[in-house]
């Protein structure tokens, strides 16, 4: 029985500052029906604040504990391990990591810093992982959707300095298995009791049902003809919208 269900933001519920049409009331409804809600992004350029306060200015019902973002699942992973970051993040991010502990940095926190990914910061980076330092990563996404185009996102970094450094990322957000437990474990609920809406194959709807999750591709967003061919086994709709309309009509 489906008991949660689990959200991309960008390119599911909005895109470029936008609700997509129908999203708002598609999650007022899901929410009327009692279905435990959570919202999940790999967003490096916003603090997890941010984003919480993005989705209620745009209509959506939405509690800063049901938000959960890759940002934020670093932020407590450096904190666990008493971790000095050297960090390579968009300066948007910069309060995400404010009011940590200062210190000689001893790992490399990677996202879509934007002009940052000059070729002294990542030599910078290079320095710190032959020293040792870990490289935690945002996440491995290829690339993002933006004003109607698609753009380079952290992916394509991380498995440069990955090869150069001979090194493996700690990815703390989608894809990594342990970013899904983490929200489930907080839901209360287990992996075949949930859905994972997205519009990303790989990140999302691949990397959910590896962890046994349920998935849902939709044609939204950084959605590509034929990406439903990467993941046959995964439901795909035109919208959350259409998706939401399915759902309620079987309970």
């Amino acid at each position: 029985m489906l008991k949660a269900i689990l959200f991309d933001i960008s390119g599911v519920l909005s895109e470029d500052g936008e609700a997509l049409p129908g999203a708002v009331e598609a999650v007022a409804r899901l929410q009327a029906s009692g279905m435990a809600l959570r919202f999940l992004t790999n967003t490096s350029r916003k603090t997890s604040a941010a984003v919480c306060e993005e989705l209620q200015r745009l209509g959506f019902a939405v509690e800063p504990a049901q938000v959960f973002t890759a940002p934020g699942a670093i932020r407590r992973y450096l904190e666990r391990h008493r971790l000095y970051p050297y960090l390579l993040i968009h300066e948007k991010l910069e309060p995400e990591f404010a009011d940590l502990p200062r210190g000689e940095p001893n790992a490399v926190v990677l996202g879509d810093a934007e002009q940052r990914l000059d070729y002294a910061h990542l030599d910078e980076a290079f320095r710190l992982l032959l020293e040792g330092a870990p490289l935690l990563a945002v996440g491995t996404n290829r690339y993002f959707r933006q004003a109607g185009t698609l753009h380079l996102d952290a992916g394509p970094f991380v498995r440069a300095l990955e090869y150069a450094a001979g090194v493996e990322a700690r990815v703390l957000g989608k894809p990594a298995g342990d970013f899904f437990d983490a929200v489930l474990e907080e839901a209360g609920v287990a992996p075949g009791e949930a859905l994972m809406v997205g519009d990303d194959v790989e990140c999302d709807v691949a990397a959910a049902m590896a962890v046994g999750l349920q998935a849902c591709l939709v044609r939204s967003g950084k959605y590509r003809p034929g990406d439903e061919e990467k993941a046959p086994e995964a439901r795909c709709e035109a919208s959350l919208a259409d998706l939401v309309e399915a759902l309620l009509a079987t309970r």
